[in-house]
């Protein structure tokens, strides 16, 4: 009798769904301290708010530092590949350092979920690239509402500025081809390096070329510092940004001179001003609150692009683990092909579709012209 129950129960555990009990690992690499620790910080932080479980299946988040060294992430990379075999992976937090480990990850086919500046780590995509998805609106999202911010302001020519790495390579390769079929001709380029304290040959030739406008395509404190050496230098044409400009740091950094930067950037920094009947308001809003509550203080955008890698392994988990068990590579190839069949989610920073071909998937709905006033960022209505 006794073992008639027993096989009784086994058959009842086998025909149990996959899911049922199972655990889905994801490591995550965040630059919580070096030079990119103002980026590392919020998404190390914010990794406290997403989803424990999503279905039946239970989500363990495995934390690195890679001290904003590229080699490190590759190092912690293969620590959690072969020591602890997750099934997914977010990060890292530089675009250099997102770049050093694609080849890893197609290699070990897990799924990557990017939350950098640069597309280019899902564009062109190729073999590498199908396992990775970028978790901030790709750079084309933003260049289209910036070329129409400067369509409407009448700007022909213009100066670019961005840093000599993928983030500043790919924004200018990404936007020049735009702005030339708009009619804005791109009559300087210069580069320069995150760790660089000046800029003054590079202003020098911006100036002397005389555009319409500048574009600086930097990060946080990073983008400060063209911008406020270009009012040093006197000019007096208007001075765009990119996204990474949103935040906080930009602002404390550049104090006065930065007032009147024009920055294309998420919603989730001027809520007050975002009518309650936007989608992505209501998530920015949870986020926001979150955060807030969990650590006393408003995130910066860097933690959006975690947030939303969360939402997105909470849609795209269950219906993986109902295929193949979680650590197996079954399971990662059915989690990758989850999350590229991803239809409208509504997340932090807009609503999200992808596709074979498009990793962010981001639409402009959470985005918002805004500019830096009485050292605040404020939404620009024009």
């Amino acid at each position: 009798m006794k073992s008639r129950k027993l096989f009784a129960v086994l058959l009842v555990a086998l025909a149990l769904p996959v899911s049922a009990h199972a655990q889905v690992k994801v490591g995550v690499i965040a630059s919580a301290t070096g030079p990119t620790a103002f980026v590392g910080i919020p998404q190390r932080n914010a990794v406290q708010l997403l989803p424990k479980k999503a279905g039946d299946t239970t989500i363990e988040y495995i934390v690195f530092d890679d001290a904003s060294d590229p080699t490190q992430s590759v190092q912690v990379l293969k620590k959690l590949l072969s020591e602890n075999r997750i099934d997914a992976l977010i990060g890292p937090s530089g675009s250099p350092n997102a770049m050093g480990v694609l080849q890893f990850m197609a290699e070990s086919q897990t799924p990557m979920l990017a939350p950098v500046g640069t597309s280019a780590v899902v564009l062109p995509m190729d073999d590498k690239k199908r396992w990775v998805f970028k978790t901030h609106p790709n750079d084309d999202v933003i260049a289209e509402g910036l070329i129409a911010a400067m369509t409407r302001r009448g700007v022909k020519t213009l100066g670019f500025i961005g840093y000599n790495d993928p983030y500043g390579e790919n924004w200018y390769k990404t936007f020049v081809p735009m702005a030339q079929k708009a009619g804005i001709s791109v009559v300087a380029n210069e580069r320069y390096a995150r760790t660089d304290t000046s800029v003054t040959g590079q202003v020098a030739k911006l100036v002397g070329a005389k555009p319409d406008a500048v574009l600086v395509a930097g990060v946080a404190a990073g983008a400060a510092l063209p911008h406020m050496q270009l009012v040093d230098a006197g000019y007096k044409g208007t001075i765009f940004h990119t996204h990474g400009s949103a935040s906080g740091a930009f602002a404390q950094i550049g104090g006065k001179k930065v007032e009147g930067a024009l920055i294309v950037g998420p919603m989730l920094l001027v809520l007050d001003e975002v009518p309650d009947s936007v989608p992505t308001k209501r998530v920015a809003s949870e986020f926001v609150t979150a955060y807030d509550k969990q650590f006393g203080a408003k995130p910066p955008i860097f933690g959006a692009g975690v947030y939303d890698a969360g939402l997105l392994l909470e849609r795209a988990v269950p219906e993986a683990a109902r295929k193949a068990k979680p650590g197996t590579p079954e399971f990662r190839a059915a989690l990758r092909d989850s999350l590229e069949s991803t239809r409208n989610l509504v997340a932090s920073q807009g609503a999200i579709n992808l596709s074979a071909q498009d990793h962010s998937g981001f639409d402009q709905g959470g985005q918002a012209l805004i500019t830096v006033r009485d050292g605040k960022f404020v939404v620009v209505k024009d």
